[in-house]
């Protein structure tokens, strides 16, 4: 079994804190995966994991996606995530946040924060109250979710010119699991497109309100995965591409929001044995990232939608590349983004 250090090395990480703040029911984990475009820019979650290992590993892992993802996406900002481990007693959220706050600012910039999973805007206002290090407050470019979707949706079109010559999704079937803010709101994209909706959702009210809403067919949140579909698209949790769903998966495109879709980079290559096409997450789900410009950048929202309209090409890269290399999306993807953190290394 690998140190911690050891695994700090093999991916690359520059800094990760342990944060414990007992009175206020606070412990966390700030993983700084890459500075060299700029201040560590990710999203914070609030989650209950089944151990501090886990954890662990979710920050690793979504810190060093962040650096490909903001790479890829051309912001000047690096890679990091913060995780907070959510107890099982009841939650003060004024002092949790503000707590992570006061965390955050010791780093004295070198980690901006914005919401995720399990948490919003209004944690970020509790945040701000610490630091000046976090964005996504509701005045001051909101909910990124609405922008991920518009991202994914440009994603899918990218990825289906490319397997079948042409962007046009009517009459396309979708399979999509997690039906939350992104994942309703990429269902309504879709819909829009024309295409026809299977969804899954843990929680079975939300696939149900989406189905009513949208003309959907629900499916049971355990076979959303191997449903007969032309596209899956993972938008819960991540880890969901493993060995079963490789095995039994039926679509020929896997297209989506979630974060660190593969449980492992082996399961990037089994999918590409099998003929089904893979976007990488890194690429698929940058709209959220993209929002953050007007904040970070003073970047106007045509400038927002430029970008997160420009996805659709970058996909494109991404796939052109892989054909050509003889490689999983994933790699290509990842040497992609290691060009531009090299130019700018090279550069400085």
């Amino acid at each position: 079994m690998k140190s911690v250090f050891e695994t700090l090395a093999a991916m690359g990480h520059e800094q990760v804190l342990f944060c414990a703040d007992e009175p206020a029911g606070y412990r966390a984990i700030i993983a700084i995966h890459s500075t060299a475009l700029g201040p560590a820019l990710g999203g914070t979650r609030l989650l209950a994991y089944a151990s501090d290992e886990e954890a662990l590993v979710d920050a690793l892992r979504l810190s060093r996606g962040m650096t490909y993802k903001n790479a890829l996406a051309g912001m000047d900002v690096g890679g990091g995530k913060a995780v907070i481990l959510r107890g099982a007693g009841p939650l003060d959220r004024e002092r949790l946040f503000r707590a992570h706050g006061r965390f955050i600012e010791r780093l004295g910039g070198r980690f901006i924060t914005g919401e995720d999973v399990g948490t919003t805007p209004a944690d970020m206002e509790l945040i701000r109250r610490e630091t000046r290090h976090v964005k996504g407050l509701a005045g001051e470019g909101g909910d990124p979710s609405p922008w991920t979707a518009r991202g994914v949706l440009r994603a899918i079109q990218a990825a289906a010119r490319h397997r079948w010559g042409s962007d046009d999704l009517a009459g396309r079937t979708v399979a999509l699991q997690g039906c939350g803010s992104v994942g309703g709101r990429l269902a309504a994209e879709l819909r829009r497109a024309g295409a026809r909706l299977l969804v899954a959702d843990v929680a079975p009210d939300r696939a149900r309100h989406v189905a009513a809403e949208l003309g959907a067919t629900v499916v049971p949140s355990d076979a959303i995965a191997s449903a007969q579909a032309d596209i899956f698209a993972p938008c819960a949790l991540g880890g969901v591409l493993d060995d079963r769903a490789v095995r039994e998966l039926r679509a020929e495109i896997v297209a989506g929001a979630a974060n660190n879709q593969l449980l492992e980079p082996r399961h990037g290559e089994a999918l590409a044995a099998r003929g089904v096409l893979y976007v990488p997450d890194v690429v698929a789900n940058a709209g959220g990232v993209l929002s953050g410009g007007a904040d970070l950048f003073g970047w106007s929202r045509a400038e927002v939608e430029r970008r997160v309209h420009a996805i659709y090409d970058t996909v494109l890269r991404v796939l052109e590349m892989a054909a050509a290399d003889g490689a999983p999306p994933a790699l290509a993807a990842e040497r992609l983004a290691e060009q531009r953190l090299r130019g700018r290394a090279a550069a400085g």
